[in-house]
This record gives structure tokens, C-alpha cells and sequence, in this order.
């Protein structure tokens, strides 16, 4: 490893550290425009310039460009490197507008900083001044192009890191602009990160422009719960409202970076602008009533009901939007009240799946997004990443980047930015396919394995009926053969339940092969792996409740943070159950229509508003600090100068306080403390408040109970179905629970789709982008029509989609004949 002095400091760092990276390392921030972490050296700006004093370079150089070596000195503040800084920064300042006092970067401006920082205050060059026309980027990007210093950043990051073309450069020499070729919509669902990147104010958050400068944000460290990943971000606040989003960086979970869906989808906790108010009190039978007096109301009723029918007809229902704290309080009443266990999926395919999931990562084969990034060969089993983790599409573009091959087995069209082999099958092919790539990628019998090992493999298939078939699977199998990190991604959604175990099966082959082989399981919501770890031992669903409250043995249910009548696929037999409910109490922070229904209703705070713990994908548990303390938000004015004891709109409290209150009839500040949250299972020990790093904790076993004890997938081709399967898929935006109550993702929701293999269409007589009526059990969806010829034949896709009406699905599996699609 090379030694090197820098401002008198010595410091020794790996091997093709750049010096500029070994002087952050030793806390002094060498200046700097062009250079990323992220998006490495590209010596654009010229800003980096220190002098080497000895070594195998000398004078002046970029420090970005120059890879630290034994025996270099350095010195950052030699007055020749300090007078080279100073004239780089006016010569970028010759054509500046100097509109730092309108400007949305105000504060948090590197290019503010360096030009304060080099003692630059006047203007000596008297020609004009360049300038640019603006460009209409979309909803959520501001653009500035009057800004711009040249430094390359947005283009990189865009073009080479993200995989999009839309955004780049044009012209040349100091007319060079950066944006589209016309106005227009910016294409890539990452393009908010070009506001965190640009170092001056050429991009700004167009959801905050002009509303807040940063200096007066309340900022907290927050966890996005928009999918499963559970990415970094700083939350901004003020006046009541989150304003502001930003990337927090986490190499293991979300690197640098964070989706458009998680960046602008806040405005839930706001409650919106006129759109769909969030219910701030609480209400009993639809009407306000106090906070005491909806505790001692609830906890009433639920007495009531237990004395009259026992307590096991009381039940419970959470969800994965529920924190850690919330889950284990509302396991706790339920125990301490003798209730039902409380549930936390809606139906047993989803939990059988998930639980299947989370049982089987250990410390050997569960990879993070960073080991994702290195993977030299992917197999892509049942998952969409853009549409249902969108950060895992940008790790796997990394993976692409660096030369990593990527196969996607997936009936749906599946979309990202980077070339990748895609084999359209339906689920219950999916697990065979990569299983014979997995088994033809091991030679013979596997010599050398252990007899678990050993054994697994030949339960598995190696050859194909399908001739072309199994040609790709031998050349995909020769590349595996080939590789030393591959890694399985898999989904949970649209897969059948045998896949997730055999997924890790698998990578533990793979794994056991001598390979650094891991999974990444992509989960269904942000706390599903806390949910799995609580109904491991209880088989029971929502779909367990429902049937007890149609034949009358559960009078009372509690919801906690959980939108039925968004995520349920049979509103009307919802509706009908949800009648003959004695008590209904409902705890949530949306306006998801149940609140109107309920006997009693408690607004609960947002993961802004109160700290909370949710554990990702793959195993991370992270803490989602508190940014402000809730009430109804202050938009486009200036607070009240009112002096009263109480918060407006403040009626809010933690979901876990209240679940305390309804167990002991308490109304105080108690919840749930760190010795109940690790009683609650023993997975949790690691994650009691303030025990572990703001980066989060891996919670998973070193080694987990089972291995190889999937299912065998072998026995020739699956027969086709008996009609189209009809399998209920998410997108990026417009599907999720979150993003249907932010009125900031409205601009980016497309219209929804029933999408259909072209050679189903024909048969069918339908033509691509007719409007269609998809008969279900529970009624008709009407929906326009998408043909494709890059998906499987045999299903048909339909989006949860917040403006479909798709919950008229009696059952699963759903097999749709062709002749109840008919074009309006």
C-alpha cells in the first residue's frame, strides 16, 4: 500500500487510491467541481490543483488525475497550486450571473463556497457575458443553464451512470450546453439526483423552488419507504412541511443516490394542497371527537367486545408500512389482551413467499446493493428492479458497466438502461430455466461438493425439450461457469412459492461451488422483512380474518397503517365483511377511506414525524430520525404570531403510543420500549434504539436453520394454463401506496394498461391501444390495451393502478378467458 505526506500528514491507502480521495481520508477537502466519488476522475474543472513536492510527479498537477504513490509529498496550500485555484475560479466566474440571492442553491452552493473560499469579490473581465436559454425539463427539475461552469457532473452521471440519452452535451468550447435536444420531459426516474450532483444552481428542485432556503430546513437522517430497499435520505422541514428530499449516502444500501419516486413522493405527510387531505383527529363514527375521548371510547369497545365474545374475537391487521415499533406494540396488545396474533399480509401466497425469503439470507448469500454492483454474471428470476426496486436497476447498470452479463427470466416486458438477455416465460417456469443454467454452469456431478450440496444438484434439471432453449441456457451457463461473483436477484410479486427458497438454494450452490455467489431478494414493501420475521410462526393472513368475520367469530378488527381498500382484490366482499363488524378502530396517517368507516379512528405521524425503525431487504435495519413534530403545515405564507400550548393539526402520535393506549387505557407518552421490542423476536436484539449506527445494522443470521430444501423443479415443461393468467404487477409510479397520496407524483403517473402478448391478441382479435373490458368476477375494468411481443405468452399484466378500479379478483391464481376481453 502506498505512503504518502500530505500538508505535512502522513497517510498510507490502497493501492490506485486517487490523492485526492487520500487527502479526504485524512479530512482535508482539496477543492473540487468535476470530480465525483461516484463518478470518479475526469480532470474537467481543473479546480483540484495541488503542488507535488516530491515523488514521481512534480509541480502542479490535478489531484483527481493522479493515483497516490510511495514517497509522494504533497502540499495543498503551496502558493503556486493556491494562485492556479484562484485563477480557474474567475475565469468560471467571467460568465456567472451572480444571482446568488435568487438562486434555489443559495447556501448549499460549491461554487459559493470555492469562490468565497479563493478571496474572489470582483469582476476585472468588462465583455459580455455568455448566456443560455432554459429548458422545460419536467415537473420536478428547474433548469439554469446561465449557471453552468462546465463541470461535466449532470452529463456523466445521466448518460454513463444512469444509462439514459435524453440529457447531454451540445456544442463546443464555452458554448457548450447541457440539456435536450428540445424541451421536454426528462426520461430517466433518477433525474432528481441531478440536483445533489450540480455544483452550482444549473438543476434545482423544482417541487421546493423558492419556498425555503436550505439554512432554514430542519434536516434529520430518514430512511425512504417507498419500496423495500430502504434507501438514505436527509428529510428538510418548515413550518410543519417536508420540503425537501435529498440523497444520503450509503454504500451499501443506496451508494450516492435515490429514485425520483422516493425524492418528490413526500408530499403524503403534508397532506397535500386540496388533494386528499390528511386526517389530523381523531374521529369516532366520522365525527371529531378529542384525543382522551376517543382512547377511552376505543379501549371501551374493545373491553366490550372481549367480555361479550371472548377475546379471540378480537383481530389485528398491520401491514409493511408499519415500523418495527409499530409491529411489536400491536404484537404486545394483542398478547397482553389475550386478541387473535395480529396479521400483517393479505393473502397466504404473499407470506408464505416472504417468510420463505427472509428465512433463508444468512451472512454467507445475502448481497447488498454494493455487492450488486460487482457482480460479474446476474440471473434476474422473477423480478422487474425498475418498476419494483428502482435502485436495484441502477446497481445492475453498474454491474453492466463493468462488464457483468445479466439475464432476466421474467414474463413481463421487462424495461431497463443497459442491454440484457430476456427468456419470457410464466412463474411457474421461471425457477426450472435458471435452475438448468445453475446445474450446467457445475461440471459432472458436482465433485468436490458437500453431500447436501451434491444431492440438490442432481435434483436439478440440465437439458430442455425447447432445442433453442436449452442452446441459450448452455451459452448462459458457460458464462456463470466463467464467473466469480454471480448473484441471483429474485422477486416475491408474480412468482410462484416454491421460488424464493429455491433462489437461495441456488446461490448457495453457487455459493458452495467456490463462487462469492449471493441473492438479493426484492420484497413486496418497506417493512415486509420485519413482517415475515413476526408471522413465522403463524400461517394466518387476512384472508384468515376475512372468513372469520363473514361467519361472525371476529366482531372487532384494528388496521394499523394499512390502505384495504387500495390493496385488497375484492373491494365488494371487503365492503360486505367490513359491515358486519361490530367495532372497526383504524390507526393510519392516510385519507385511505377507512377512516370514514371506522368506529373509531386515530391519526398516527409519519416516519417524519417520529422516530422509526424498518429493516430492508436484505436484512439492514436503519433508523428514520424525526425531522419536525407534525401539525398541519404552513404553505405559502408565514406562521400565526399566536401563542397557544397546543400544535395546530398536532393530534397526530405514534402508531406504537397509540396501540399502547388501547391496551392499557392510558393516554401518556408510553409506547413501546427497547427490552419489549427485542421479547418481540430475537432477530430484533441488534436494533433497540440508538444501538446501532446511522447506516444501519444487519439483522440476519450467520448462518440460517435450512438449506437446500426447496422443492424439486424438475419434471419436464410445465403444461400451458387453461387461459391468460392474469398476474397484478407494480410500476415505479402509480402503483404504490405511498405515491397515491403525494400529489407531487401526479405529473409522473401514466395511464394504466392491460399489456398482452401480440401473439394472445391476434388470437383474441385485439389490436394494441384499443380500449378494452376485462370481465372479472367482481365486475368489468375498462382499460386500454398494450401489445407486446417482448413478454410471455399465456398471461396478461394488469398495474395496481391508484386510478383503475382492478379489486373485482374473486381468487388467485386468476385465469382470464381470452373471449371476456372484448374491445369497447
Amino acid at each position: 500500500m502506498p505512503r504518502l505526506v500530505i500538508d505535512d500528514r502522513e497517510i498510507e491507502v490502497p493501492e490506485g487510491t486517487k490523492v485526492i480521495d487520500a487527502a479526504g481520508r485524512l479530512g482535508i477537502m482539496i477543492p473540487r467541481f468535476c470530480y465525483h466519488e461516484a463518478l470518479g476522475a475526469v480532470g474537467a474543472c481543473r479546480m483540484c490543483a495541488v503542488k507535488f513536492l516530491q515523488g514521481p510527479f512534480k509541480g502542479v498537477q490535478m489531484s483527481c488525475m493522479v493515483d497516490a504513490k510511495d514517497g509522494m509529498v504533497v502540499s495543498t496550500t503551496d502558493a503556486e497550486a493556491v494562485a492556479f485555484r484562484k485563477w480557474v475560479i474567475e475565469w468560471l466566474m467571467k460568465n456567472h450571473p451572480h444571482d446568488c440571492p435568487v438562486c434555489d442553491e443559495g447556501g448549499h452552493c460549491l461554487l459559493q463556497d470555492e469562490t468565497v473560499s479563493s478571496d474572489h469579490s470582483r469582476r476585472r473581465f468588462l465583455g459580455s457575458k455568455r448566456t443560455y436559454r432554459d429548458q422545460y425539463l419536467g415537473p420536478y427539475v428547474q433548469h439554469e443553464m446561465n449557471r453552468c461552469i462546465h463541470c461535466y457532473r449532470c452529463s456523466r452521471f445521466y448518460r454513463e451512470y444512469a444509462g439514459y440519452r435524453d440529457l447531454g452535451a451540445m456544442q463546443i468550447a464555452d458554448k457548450v450546453y447541457f440539456g435536450r435536444f428540445r424541451d421536454g420531459r426528462l426520461e430517466s426516474p433518477f433525474s432528481g439526483n441531478l440536483v445533489d450532483l450540480c455544483p452550482t444552481g444549473v438543476y434545482t428542485d423544482k417541487t421546493s423552488r423558492f419556498k425555503v432556503r436550505r439554512w432554514d430546513l430542519e434536516r434529520a437522517p430518514s430512511v425512504c419507504i417507498g419500496c423495500s430497499l430502504g434507501c438514505n435520505t436527509v428529510a428538510g422541514a418548515q413550518f410543519r412541511a417536508v420540503l425537501r428530499i435529498e440523497a444520503r449516502t450509503n454504500p451499501d444500501v443506496n451508494g450516492h443516490f435515490i429514485c425520483d419516486a422516493g425524492r418528490f413522493g413526500y408530499s403524503y405527510t403534508n397532506g397535500g394542497a386540496g388533494f386528499r387531505q390528511r386526517p389530523r383527529e381523531p374521529m369516532a363514527a366520522g365525527a371529531g371527537i378529542g384525543r382522551e375521548g376517543a382512547l377511552e371510547r376505543a379501549f371501551g369497545a374493545l373491553e366490550e367486545v372481549a367480555r361479550k365474545y371472548g377475546p379471540e374475537s378480537v383481530a389485528a391487521l398491520g401491514s409493511d408500512r408499519n415500523s418495527v415499533e409499530t409491529q411489536c406494540a400491536l404484537k404486545k396488545m394483542c398478547a397482553a389482551k389475550g386478541y387473535l396474533p395480529p396479521v400483517f399480509f393479505l393473502d397466504p401466497a404473499a407470506r408464505r413467499k416472504t417468510c420463505e425469503a427472509v428465512a433463508r439470507l444468512d451472512e454467507r448469500i445475502a448481497f447488498s446493493r454494493s455487492e450488486l454492483e460487482s457482480a460479474d454474471f446476474v440471473i434476474i428470476a422473477g423480478a422487474d428492479p425498475l418498476n419494483e426496486a428502482a435502485m436495484s436497476a441502477l446497481a445492475l447498470r453498474q454491474a453492466f458497466r463493468k462488464g457483468g452479463r445479466i439475464v432476466v427470466i421474467d414474463p413481463r416486458p421487462v424495461s431497463m438502461p443497459f442491454d440484457f438477455e430476456h427468456i419470457p416465460v410464466v412463474p411457474e417456469a421461471i425457477p426450472r430455466i435458471f435452475g438448468m443454467i445453475v446445474a450446467n454452469s457445475i461440471p459432472g456431478e458436482g465433485g468436490g461438493l458437500d453431500a447436501n450440496a451434491g444431492k440438490f444438484l442432481r435434483k436439478l434439471d440440465r437439458r430442455s425439450e425447447d432445442a433453442t432453449l436449452q442452446s441459450r441456457i448452455e451459452d448462459l451457463a458457460a458464462g456463470l461457469a466463467a464467473a466469480k461473483r454471480p448473484a441471483i436477484v429474485c422477486g416475491t410479486g408474480i412468482v410462484d412459492e416454491t421460488t424464493p427458497a429455491f433462489a437461495a438454494d441456488c446461490a448457495l450452490l453457487l455459493y458452495r461451488a467456490g463462487k462469492r455467489a449471493g441473492v438479493f431478494y426484492v420484497l413486496p414493501g418497506a417493512n415486509s422483512y420485519s413482517s415475515a420475521v413476526l408471522s413465522e410462526n403463524d400461517g394466518r393472513t387476512f384472508a384468515d380474518i376475512l372468513e372469520a368475520m363473514e361467519g361472525g367469530s371476529v366482531r372487532a378488527l384494528v388496521v394499523v397503517e394499512n390502505d384495504l381498500f387500495r390493496n385488497f382484490p375484492d373491494t365488494r366482499r371487503l365492503e360486505e365483511a367490513l359491515a358486519r363488524l361490530e367495532l372497526l378502530i383504524v390507526i393510519d396517517y392516510l385519507p385511505t377511506g377507512l377512516e370514514n368507516r371506522a368506529s373509531v379512528f386515530f391519526p398516527s405521524s409519519t416516519a417524519f414525524e417520529t422516530g422509526s425503525t424498518f429493516i430492508n431487504q436484505e436484512g439492514r435495519a436503519q433508523f428514520a430520525h424525526p425531522v419536525h413534530a407534525g401539525g398541519v403545515p404552513i404553505l405559502g405564507g408565514s406562521p400565526e404570531h399566536v401563542f397557544r400550548p397546543d400544535v395546530p393539526g398536532g393530534g397526530q402520535k405514534p402508531a406504537w403510543s397509540i396501540l399502547h393506549g388501547l391496551e392499557t387505557g392510558l393516554s401518556g407518552s408510553g409506547g413501546i420500549s427497547a427490552e419489549e421490542i427485542i421479547a418481540s423476536h430475537p432477530a430484533f436484539g441488534a436494533i433497540a434504539p440508538l444501538r446501532y449506527p446511522v447506516d444501519g445494522v444487519r439483522v440476519i443470521p450467520v448462518q440460517s436453520k435450512e438449506e437446500f430444501t426447496s422443492q424439486s423443479v424438475s419434471g419436464g415443461e410445465p403444461a400451458p394454463p387453461r387461459g391468460l393468467r392474469l398476474l397484478l404487477v407494480d410500476w415505479m409510479f402509480g402503483t404504490g401506496e405511498i405515491s397515491a397520496y403525494s400529489d407531487t407524483l401526479l405529473e409522473s403517473i401514466p395511464e394504466p394498461v392491460l399489456t398482452m402478448h401480440s401473439a394472445d391478441a391476434e388470437r383474441a382479435g385485439l389490436l394494441d391501444g384499443q380500449e378494452v373490458a376485462l370481465r372479472l368476477e367482481g365486475g368489468t375494468v375498462e382499460v386500454r390495451l398494450r401489445v407486446t411481443e417482448k413478454m410471455a405468452e399465456g398471461v396478461i399484466l394488469l398495474p395496481r393502478h391508484q386510478n383503475l378500479r382492478w379489486q373485482k379478483i374473486r381468487g388467485f391464481p386468476a385465469l382470464i378467458d381470452p373471449e371476456r376481453i372484448a374491445a369497447l
